[in-house]
């Protein structure tokens, strides 16, 4: 069927959230990063994801980019670069994420098919729209809606609810689209028709909802919409 919007989600979907860490070896001071910039690139994400979780539970909300912050000191720290130098350094490149290399060519061919696009993150509004700005996809996108409106994060149906509410689309008319496989299940059991871009091969996760798709990038997914 054809949808009426394609959802995405922002961070490690559309943009590489690894970029912040892998640039960062050549900037000043970035040289203790050169044999560990993986493993703090996947320090920081995994504390970023399990910090909005437990947020999301506890109620005690708080932005995306104190997320951000946050899981970055625990994996500086955890990696022995408690260094305020390079903490600034990372975070600066974090607002100038690369978008996936197939992503404007991808954005470009649904907007030709009239299918509108928009962007549904836990990031915050100005971090999302410096991470457009910076990829150059921003004229792709229709919206980027931010949890800020809800105070929630995914997988929270609150979240979720705020397509329809934007587009006035139900959700059987929508196609979400995620590389995280825990938003993909909660996606698909809000309703909506799901692709996982499972870009290292993962295991699906064990949660009740499924997606109807799995691709390894982006470059095709304009045949699913």
């Amino acid at each position: 069927m054809a949808f009426e919007t394609v959802i995405f989600d922002a961070y490690g979907t559309l943009f590489n959230v690894e970029a912040a860490a892998r640039n960062a070896v050549d900037s000043p001071g970035g040289g203790a990063l050169a044999e560990t910039w993986q493993a703090v690139a996947g320090d920081w994400r995994r504390k970023q994801l399990e910090y909005s979780w437990l947020r999301a539970v506890s109620g005690d909300y708080t932005s995306f980019w104190q997320l951000t912050q946050d899981g970055l000191d625990w994996a500086l720290a955890n990696a022995g670069l408690a260094d305020p130098e390079l903490r600034e350094t990372l975070l600066g490149l974090y607002w100038e994420l690369e978008a996936y290399p197939e992503v404007p060519v991808m954005l470009e061919t649904l907007a030709d098919m009239g299918r509108p696009a928009a962007i549904l993150s836990n990031g915050s509004p100005e971090m999302l729209r410096a991470a457009c700005e910076s990829a150059g996809i921003s004229h792709l996108l229709a919206d980027s809606l931010s949890v800020d409106a809800v105070g929630t994060f995914k997988p929270a149906r609150a979240v979720y609810d705020m397509v329809g509410e934007r587009f006035g689309t139900s959700p059987a008319e929508v196609l979400f689209v995620s590389s995280n496989g825990w938003d993909v299940a909660g996606a698909a059991a809000y309703g909506f028709t799901t692709v996982w871009v499972n870009r290292a091969g993962a295991p699906m996760d064990l949660l009740p909802g499924r997606p109807d798709h799995v691709l390894p990038d982006l470059s095709n997914l304009p045949e699913f919409a």
